[in-house]
């Protein structure tokens, strides 16, 4: 009755009020004595007219275009950037191009009217405003990337390196802007100028995406990894030091008349330094929790970068240098940096810092290099640059006391340009000291010098293979190796208690690794080790109750699933346990369609189904990492479906086939361990009719009597329904058991695939 009430009461009053506004508007209409004349009753035809007229005018409304633009950068962005890491390259890479293509080098060339739509010349100026905007945080994260209590305890080496590094490629490049400023400086531009811009931007080295690396490849915590992060740092320093002095020299035309802004800079980073630098850690140590830095705190952090930026912009050296100096006298507390820069670097780097890739690309005309002249430019401008950097760097490590392994894997990776030899670039070409062609051959060396990075790190561990522990042979063997892959700790730490179930009575003769892996682009040189810490913690707590000697594996991944198949397959493992994850896809119609178009589109489906391995339509109970894991993991392994598992006290086991003999074995050794109840579910009467899997299954019953029994396919629906905490069943067996319409209940069940 109560409902009745409610809609007679909406009713009334949405149509008797609607009905009162048609009757106000329709008098009103009167009064205009014929001005509003059509408006209200006008024809079909004269509406559509209106409403195409009211819909082109607010497509050409900044707004609308800058949100397409934003939408198009960010899409485009997140593919090229997955599509790098699918080939093993850091995702700026993928941002860079992405940036290009959708500049005048190919949709330009492609489709000049996309382009012109996306991106009219009057929209220009707002980008660049959001892309210093987003370089801006950048700058103030990447300030932040730099801890000056470690620079201090490797300065005599770090130092020694990393100007040796910045000096020799900066030497290198005055020397070759020598020889092409006729060509390629701007006019007006005079040769101090344009030889210091072309040196800066030999000698820099991209400090994010060299940490980005060092995380990727697990060497942030080895020796290497430390010295190179200290070096990148001292060269990050260093180098924005001598650029802001360079901006100076630039702005005020020559050395003597900008001693006056460089005065005026020394003074600011001693204020910064000395006055507000102590000021700010001591709020650091105030608020060091994520409840305790609220909106009125960040906002005094990020007053001072704004301030910090503005001063240094008008002082004639950059707002980038002030956001970097910013950014480096935060609070040294790691708990608090890492707060403060979740609160910033989503936005900075997924949102605002893409707008900067594209921008960039519009200014990159790869078309301009159009003569073997000018691609022999570029050839010398990549061959001076890795010459410089690599073996510049490479050759100081050595001179230091290095050895050539370590030398070369610092050399490589202090080559790596990526995104800051952008933001150098950037800074040329707006001071107009940079022409479009030079700053071309530029960005496509920055990209190749980036690119290089990685199979240069391949060939040097080919070349100079780490030497490696000596191990007890005899002592592995004897183990009996499991790898546990998880992604959430908790269900890490329900996946050791199966694994305990196998292995409870005989924990000393196992060996037990815990593998977690996460987003490269997850992690943050201030959080690692913290994340490591949490991510772990859960399931180290359990071992210690159970007591179980656990070994751990920790890695920052650009492809989770790739990883996962390379430790399993090189690790010497017998026996590997995932849990099944769950499908983005699940649950919704967009879902579904998405899932639809990326089975088509997907070139490994397309790939197995041309070989037969995989049907393009089926039906799949797994999502495409599980089945990517089941397809390339070459060890046995079980996918975990966790359905409030707890203990193992009655185990259901069906057996569909003469090959799943496996799971009897599997069944018996988890009796042995934990004395639970298992029945064997001979599903098409397998067991009595093939003479090894009866020997299997009667040699388990005289081990372990009444703890097992083998149950017929006629009482299938009976022991179904019973209460289970394990299913234990093959990788075939589980596509079928799984649709079984005589299934109303399925406990937590472990897939093994032999």
């Amino acid at each position: 009755m109560k409902n009745y009430r409610y809609l007679l009461f909406y009713i009334l009053t949405i149509g008797g009020f609607s009905l009162l506004m048609y009757i106000i508007v329709s008098k009103g209409e009167l009064l205009g004595g014929g001005r509003n004349e059509g408006i209200l009753y006008g024809s079909v035809t004269s509406g559509l007219k209106h409403f195409r007229e009211a819909t082109d005018q607010n497509l050409s409304h900044p707004l609308p275009i800058l949100l397409l633009q934003i939408i198009t950068i960010v899409a485009f962005a997140r593919i090229f950037g997955f599509l790098c890491k699918k080939i093993g390259q850091p995702s700026v890479i993928g941002e860079i191009i992405a940036g290009i293509f959708l500049g005048p080098s190919i949709l330009g060339a492609a489709a000049p009217g996309i382009s012109g739509f996306l991106f009219p010349s009057e929209s220009l100026n707002t980008l660049q405003f959001f892309s210093q905007l987003g370089l801006i945080l950048f700058m103030f994260i990447v300030g932040m990337d730099v801890d000056l209590k470690v620079l201090g305890k490797k300065a005599p080496e770090a130092f020694v390196v990393s100007h040796a590094s910045i000096i020799i490629p900066f030497t290198l490049g005055i020397g070759l802007a020598y020889y092409i400023f006729t060509s390629f400086a701007p006019q007006g531009v005079p040769f101090l100028s344009f030889a210091l811009f072309i040196g800066i931007s030999m000698s820099i080295t991209a400090f994010p995406v060299l940490a980005r690396i060092l995380q990727e490849r697990g060497l942030m915590k080895t020796r290497v990894g430390a010295l190179a992060i200290t070096c990148a740092a001292v060269d990050d320093i260093s180098a924005w030091c001598l650029l802001a002095a360079l901006i100076a020299i630039v702005k005020a035309g020559s050395f003597v008349s900008s001693i006056y802004t460089i005065l005026l800079s020394v003074i600011y980073v001693f204020v910064m330094l000395k006055i507000i630098r102590p000021f700010l850690s001591r709020m650091g140590d105030i608020f060091t929790s994520r409840e305790g830095i609220s909106k009125p705190v960040v906002a005094i952090f990020l007053i001072t970068l704004l301030l910090s930026s503005y001063i240094t912009e008008i002082i004639g050296i950059h707002a980038l240098f002030g956001a970097f100096i910013a950014g480096l006298i935060m609070p040294p507390n790691i708990s608090f940096r890492s707060i403060l820069i979740d609160k910033i670097e989503d936005v900075a780097l997924i949102l605002l810092l893409p707008i900067f890739f594209v921008i960039s690309g519009l200014r990159t005309e790869i078309g301009l290099l159009n003569s073997p002249f000018l691609w022999k430019i570029t050839g010398w401008v990549i061959l001076i640059a890795v010459a410089g950097k690599f073996a510049g760097s490479a050759l100081s490590l050595r001179f230091v006391g290095q050895k050539w392994r370590e030398s070369l894997i610092i050399g490589a990776l202090m080559n790596t340009r990526g995104l800051m030899q952008l933001v150098v670039l950037s800074i040329g070409y707006d001071l107009g000291v940079l022409s479009p062609e030079i700053y071309t051959i530029m960005i496509i060396m920055a990209l190749i010098t980036t690119i290089m990075t990685g199979p240069a790190l391949d060939l040097i561990n080919r070349l100079f293979p780490e030497k490696k522990a000596a191990t007890d042979e005899k002592e592995i063997q004897n183990l009996y190796r499991v790898m546990i892959s998880f992604g959430n700790p908790q269900n890490g730490r329900v996946m050791l208690n199966l694994v305990n179930s196998f292995i409870k009575k005989s924990p000393d003769r196992t060996s037990i690794t815990l593998l977690h892996l996460s987003p490269s682009y997850d992690l943050h040189k201030y959080n690692i080790d913290e994340y490591e810490r949490e991510s772990f913690r859960p399931v180290l707590k359990e071992a210690d109750k159970l007591k179980l000697k656990i070994n751990t594996i920790f890695k920052a991944s650009q492809d989770i699933e790739r990883d996962i198949i390379e430790t399993a397959n090189s690790g010497n493992f017998d026996f590997m346990v995932a849990g099944k994850a769950h499908s983005l896809y699940e649950g919704t119609i967009l879902g579904k369609i998405i899932q639809i178009i990326t089975r088509i589109t997907n070139p490994g489906r397309i790939y197995g189904t041309i070989k037969g391995t995989e049907k393009l339509f089926s039906r799949s109970v797994f999502d495409g990492q599980t089945r990517r894991l089941l397809r390339s993991v070459k060890i046995p392994l079980g996918i975990f479906v966790y359905n409030n598992f707890s203990e193992v006290k009655n185990i259901i086991a069906p057996v569909y086939s003469s090959e799943d003999i496996f799971i009897l074995s599997h069944t018996g050794r988890l009796i042995a361990n934990c004395e639970a109840k298992a029945y064997i579910l001979d599903v098409y009467d397998q067991v009595n009719h093939n003479e090894e899997m009866q020997m299997v299954f009667q040699d388990l019953k005289i081990h372990h009597g009444e703890n097992i029994e083998l149950v017929s396919s006629a009482s299938f629906s009976g022991i179904v329904a019973k209460e289970h905490d394990l299913l234990l069943i093959s990788l075939d067996g589980w596509h079928k058991y799984a649709h079984d319409r005589r299934i109303t209940h399925i406990p937590s069940a472990l897939i093994i695939k032999p």
